[in-house]
């Protein structure tokens, strides 16, 4: 079975607090997270493949847990025109 590859971009951010070194942040997009089943709290780590590869490996426990299924997205409803303002009065 072919495993299929799920690729999401995003922005490292820094987390400036007065008085300390900047901190990087990266999060993990929900539809990954739902992917693997991955929960808040959750303990990770992370390891250092070479210079342009970052490994995220969970912790043993969460590992065992079967991957949710990928939620789609609901279609968007389309609203119903506006009420034109400038209509004349009945009367």
């Amino acid at each position: 079975m072919q495993s299929q590859t799920i690729q999401y971009p995003i922005t490292v951010q820094a987390i400036r607090s007065k008085g300390c070194n900047p901190r990087l942040y990266v999060y993990v997009p929900l539809p990954l997270a739902a992917a693997i089943g991955l929960e808040p709290g959750e303990q990770v780590q992370w390891t250092l493949l070479d210079r342009g590869t970052l490994q995220m490996k969970r912790a043993d426990r969460a590992a065992a847990l079967p991957p949710a299924p990928i939620a789609k997205a609901a279609p968007r409803k389309k609203s119903p025109p506006a009420k034109s303002k400038n209509t004349p009065a009945r009367g």
